[in-house]
């Protein structure tokens, strides 16, 4: 077996022991959505700048709290880990940088789902031999990618007219990673 095998096999284990972290990831975004949609127009901006900084702060902290867990498992532990800092540092920025404005806030979340959505695609490559689902991860990626990318060509249109665009990706995002917690369970059972 090829060292390749080995660290894809290690990268499934990981993932499908945790499923459960997936999936709380996965209703965190859901329900980050549905805050989004419901918000009044005027308060929109402000608490979307808290939520936004609980839900990278939380879903960095999960993806972390993965990586330390598996690290004697395998040997690319740190591809998790460093997933899981990128969105802890987007968290704590978010917070700790007084006066955000809603321009800035787009750069963050742009830059921060550009980072995550590069590391999506690196675990789905390595995971594309082992589960049939990888497919969706490496969607959950390239989304993650374009959302980024349109953030960063339209930041003048707002963070109130984006709202909408960005509780749908965290709606669709959500999704995706329950829809692959599900695919990762039913492995860790068939194993």
């Amino acid at each position: 077996m090829e060292p390749t095998d080995t660290l894809q096999k290690q990268l499934v284990g990981a993932l499908s022991r945790n499923w459960w972290v997936l999936l709380l990831r996965g209703i965190a975004s859901i329900i980050f959505g549905f805050m989004l949609w419901t918000l009044p127009t005027e308060e929109s901006v402000e608490t979307l700048i808290l939520v936004f900084g609980i839900f990278a702060f939380v879903d960095g902290a999960l993806q972390v709290w993965t990586a330390i867990m598996e690290r004697k498992e395998r040997d690319n532990w740190v591809v998790l880990m460093l997933w899981g800092v990128v969105g802890i540092a987007a968290g704590i920025m978010t917070f700790t940088v007084p006066g955000l404005t809603a321009v800035a806030l787009l750069f963050y979340i742009a830059i921060w789902a550009i980072a995550k959505g590069v590391l999506e695609i690196i675990a789905a490559i390595r995971l594309r031999k082992e589960i049939a689902g990888e497919w969706l991860l490496i969607l959950g990626g390239v989304i993650s990618i374009l959302f980024g990318g349109f953030l960063m060509s339209n930041p003048a249109a707002g963070a109130t007219a984006l709202i909408w665009v960005i509780a749908m990706y965290a709606f669709i995002f959500g999704v995706l990673f329950m829809a692959l917690s599900f695919k990762l369970k039913g492995l860790k059972e068939n194993a």
